[in-house]
């Protein structure tokens, strides 16, 4: 289908862009890569009047290690973070593992962020690597926890008239690991589990877990980490660990796959992120 009839804007600075969304309101939308945004304009789920690019605004994009942390721009493209030497290898996983090269090449962290698509890659990983959103807004920039950005179908913490600006990954000594199964058309996750932990005196020492796809937006398993704090490098008592990782939570279901389709492969992602992390950590 076309799109409805919009007008377009290119902003130069992020201040233009952020004067625009609150000029224009509910219709205007910010455009980065488009892999969001398109498909719902040319379905006409979505029909914004004004669509603000922001390819033109500078600092929105590239990868840097700035005082403990990973910066990565609202505007890098998967490729780039699959790429970059200087993010955690879980992070560059998750990258390599979304979409095709066409999405990887086109599609931006920020945009796939703020989309919060409950079956999206991204979120899992910045849940497992403790990440903090920035947007910034009318009032200024802001920071929100990874782990409270998430908020549900297609719901993300960004306030109206914010942009995403960046993303700050904490340095760590952490080894992490991605494991998905994706849906086969479209390469969203029916399930994904990001794991990033620590060893101690031969156990895991503490574990930090995302899982995706399975329920109305990512989420730490609570239960899980804190069974796997202590808990031996062994096939079976991680999998007892990784058992309750779809409990507590409103399980999605539909075409593709069942409720309890997802609630497995929660549990067997899990065990298999935990324990790649978990040798990547003793090979280190």
């Amino acid at each position: 289908m076309i799109p409805a009839k919009f007008e377009y804007a290119v902003p130069e600075t992020i201040e233009e862009a952020i004067a625009l969304l609150k000029e224009h309101g509910e219709e205007a939308k910010v455009l980065t890569g488009g892999h969001s945004l398109i498909p719902l304009m040319r379905l006409r789920l979505a029909r914004p009047g004004l669509v603000v690019d922001l390819r033109k605004v500078p600092d929105l994009s590239g990868i840097c290690v700035n005082g403990g942390e990973v910066v990565i721009g609202a505007a890098t493209t998967h490729a780039e973070i699959a790429a970059s030497p200087d993010v955690p290898r879980m992070i560059a996983e998750t990258a390599q593992q979304i979409g095709d090269p066409q999405v990887r090449n086109a599609g931006t962290i920020g945009g796939s962020l703020v989309h919060a698509d409950p079956a999206a890659d991204w979120p899992a990983a910045m849940l497992a690597a403790r990440a903090t959103i920035v947007l910034r807004g009318p009032g200024g920039a802001r920071s929100v926890a990874a782990e409270t950005f998430f908020r549900g179908i297609l719901e993300s913490a960004a306030a109206p008239g914010e942009i995403l600006t960046s993303i700050r990954i904490p340095a760590s000594d952490a080894a992490g690991a991605y494991e998905k199964v994706a849906q086969s058309a479209s390469g969203f996750a029916l399930a994904g589990v990001a794991a990033q932990l620590v060893l101690a005196r031969g156990a895991i020492g503490s574990a930090q877990i995302g899982i995706t796809g399975v329920a109305e937006h990512a989420y730490r398993p609570a239960a899980v980490e804190k069974a796997l704090a202590g808990c031996a490098i062994d096939a079976a008592a991680v999998g007892a660990a990784c058992a309750a990782a779809a409990d507590g939570v409103e399980l999605l279901e539909d075409i593709h796959a069942s409720a309890r389709y997802r609630a497995h492969l929660a549990r067997v992602l899990a065990k298999r992120a935990v324990l790649r992390a978990a040798g990547r950590a003793r090979a280190s």
